[in-house]
């Protein structure tokens, strides 16, 4: 079967791709449509052409297959200048999602019209490349630089309306878009617009380009792809459009065979697996209709949210008529905070409030799909939860807890339908986080581990399935990463080096700035905990600050002193006297030593967890220190990094 249809409507010829799933720019569909325009260019009888695609999405981007390896003639920007040039106006008719050399496509079209819900976008950064056929080149000359900056440079897509307004797009057609368009295409009269690239380039001051420099070094975190980007685009409008078209070029094959495009590439591959487990395939998950949240505290408020963002009907249990109305304060709040932010209208926010029932009885859960417990980290709290969810719910509904660090199988000691059991990990603030382990007991059927799959496709997030230890996969890699950092202190190297290095590396935060953003008391009680429970647990540098009463930013101290309303950290004489007979003078490290030392000791806590079977791939590790710990995805996460060798 062809990837190339072309079809007749009087005058107008019509090119279909269909190249299932996401009509991805193979090599047979840019051969095709390049053959269409020499086949088109010679026929007497078409005054037009329409690009069409089949399926869900028009032209999604390049062909994953061909990621990694040699391209293959003809090469992108050779059609897109044959379709930009062509002697017919071609006119392109854009449903789903127009990404990368999608968007390159319409960009060499003379018309861009698009469905309402339609999207286009640009977003090659996001693997370590720039666009490379005429992406940065033609976009400025279509939309203006201050259009051009932000939509390649952060690779995010925009949406029909949104587009149109940019100048990205030039109408969105209501109804039956391929009948739209052609009727459009009937309508053309002989004064069509230049094609892009003998449009006049646009100018900004030098100013601009400075600023917007500093602003995306701010945001890039030591990432090329966004800043090699802006200079393509800074080069677009300094010289021809020839010259700038072989600096883009260029610098796409540079970026190309970069180490940080094939970690991005790892990190895709494996975001791409992540949802839908081979191991999974031909389960059918249990429906989820409802669900229902136990505890409305800061984790299962945010459970709860991101439910209702996924068009879920929510119960939330709590102790007491007190604690449910607290629990809806957590959730009105984060519904308010999403509308100062511009995420959601107020009639959003209230009508997903408006989705959630509380109430103290668990009598309201008796037909509900899904119930995930999220109150106190106590092994008799959560038992008693699940005695009473044993009691109330359906024998089919599946039962979750969000713990940590306790074994799920201590807290579903006799449960009745234990198959029905798993281990829900979110990571707070639960409605934004996008990692979402998942941890099933020996006892856990197929069917309950693909609905805890199929939740994580639901709500959007990236699911990792982890076997049982204290801390699964990410917690138990983060206690690592926290001991080999005090482990440097104890050597002498100071808490703002090791922070400063982890930041250079490309963390938002070093580990010290994060517990004491997070609050250092949380993993003292547990270390606590065990050592009520007559376990071994070392004395950390972490148990001496709590001790003496420093917790965090939310006591004005921890690793760092605060001053009041400002969270910047500020060295501690009073940490350096609680831990002066900690320390040992040693060799100073610089920056890039020092981030070898934690993430190879991340990397090495991983190996551990594969040989013990809690993770089953490298990726997955990778997967749950990138979106649940901040790990630079253009690193492609502790086990990349070190195999690939820093």
């Amino acid at each position: 079967m062809s990837v190339i249809t072309i079809a007749r409507e009087g005058k107008i010829a019509v090119i279909t791709v269909d190249n299932p799933p996401v009509n991805a720019l193979s090599q047979a569909v840019r051969q095709g449509l390049l053959d269409a325009v020499a086949a088109l260019d010679d026929d007497p009888d078409v005054s037009a052409v329409v690009l069409v695609c089949a399926g869900r999405t028009f032209i999604a981007g390049a062909d994953v297959n061909e990621f990694g390896k040699p391209p293959q003639p003809p090469h992108l920007p050779d059609v897109v200048s044959a379709i930009e040039l062509a002697a017919k106006p071609w006119i392109t008719a854009i449903h789903g999602s127009a990404l990368g050399g999608g968007f390159e496509i319409a960009l060499g079209c003379r018309f861009r019209l698009a469905a309402p819900e339609a999207s286009v976008g640009l977003p090659e950064v996001t693997l370590g490349i720039v666009p490379g056929a005429g992406g940065t080149v033609r976009t400025l000359r279509l939309a203006g630089v201050e259009v051009a900056v932000d939509l390649v440079t952060t690779g995010k897509p925009v949406r029909a309306p949104r587009a149109m307004e940019l100048g990205l797009i030039d109408r969105i057609v209501e109804g039956d878009l391929r009948s739209g368009v052609i009727a459009f295409a009937e309508d053309l009269d002989d004064e069509l617009p230049l094609p892009i690239s003998l449009r006049a380039t646009p100018s900004v001051p030098e100013t601009f380009w400075e600023n917007a420099e500093v602003a995306i070094s701010k945001r890039a975190k030591g990432e090329m792809a966004p800043l090699r980007a802006l200079a393509c685009l800074r080069r677009a409008t300094e010289t021809d459009f020839a010259s700038a078209m072989q600096f883009e070029r260029a610098t796409f094959l540079e970026l190309r065979a970069s180490e940080q495009a094939a970690a991005l590439r790892h990190v895709f591959f494996a975001e791409r697996a992540a949802p839908r487990p081979v191991a999974l395939k031909g389960i059918e998950a249990r429906p989820l209709r409802n669900a229902a949240v136990i505890g409305g505290g800061t984790m299962g408020a945010g459970i709860a949210a991101a439910l209702r963002d996924a068009g879920l009907p929510v119960v939330l249990i709590e102790r007491d008529d007190a604690a449910v109305e607290r629990g809806f304060a957590n959730l009105k709040a984060i519904f308010d905070g999403a509308v100062k932010r511009g995420r959601l209208t107020e009639a959003t926010a209230e009508a997903r409030l408006a989705g959630v029932t509380g109430s103290t009885d668990y009598a309201a859960l008796a037909d509900t799909d899904l119930v995930i417990e999220a109150v106190f980290e106590e092994l008799s709290v959560k038992r008693q939860v699940f005695a009473e969810l044993g009691r109330v719910c359906r024998a089919d509904a599946v039962l979750a807890t969000n713990t940590s660090y306790l074994d799920p199988r201590d807290i579903a000691e006799d449960l009745p339908h234990p198959g029905r059991f798993i281990g829900l990990h979110f990571f707070s603030p639960a409605n934004i986080m996008k990692l979402l382990e998942i941890a099933p007991t020996p006892e856990t059927d197929a069917a309950t581990l693909a609905t805890g799959f199929a939740l994580a496709r639901l709500l959007g997030k990236v699911p990792v399935r982890a076997g049982i230890c204290e801390g699964f996969i990410g917690n138990r890699i983060l206690k690592r990463y926290r001991a080999e950092a005090e482990a440097l202190v104890r050597q002498g190297v100071s808490i703002a080096d090791v922070d400063a290095a982890m930041r250079a590396f490309g963390f938002a935060m070093g580990p010290f700035e994060a517990q004491d953003l997070g609050g250092l008391d949380i993993a003292f009680l547990q270390r606590e905990g065990a050592r009520a429970a007559g376990r071994d647990v070392p004395e950390t540098l972490g148990d001496i600050l709590v001790r003496a009463g420093r917790k965090g930013q939310k006591t004005g101290g921890g690793w760092y002193d605060y001053e009041a309303g400002d969270r910047r950290p500020l060295p501690s004489q009073d940490v350096d006297q609680l831990l002066r007979d900690q320390i040992k003078p040693g060799a100073a490290l610089d920056a890039a030593a020092i981030a070898d030392r934690l993430v190879g000791a991340m990397a090495r806590e991983g190996e551990a967890i594969l040989a013990e079977g809690i993770a089953e791939r490298p990726s997955d590790i990778d997967l749950a220190e990138i979106h649940g710990y901040g790990f630079p995805r253009w690193r492609g996460g502790p086990m990349f990094f070190t195999l690939a060798g820093g």
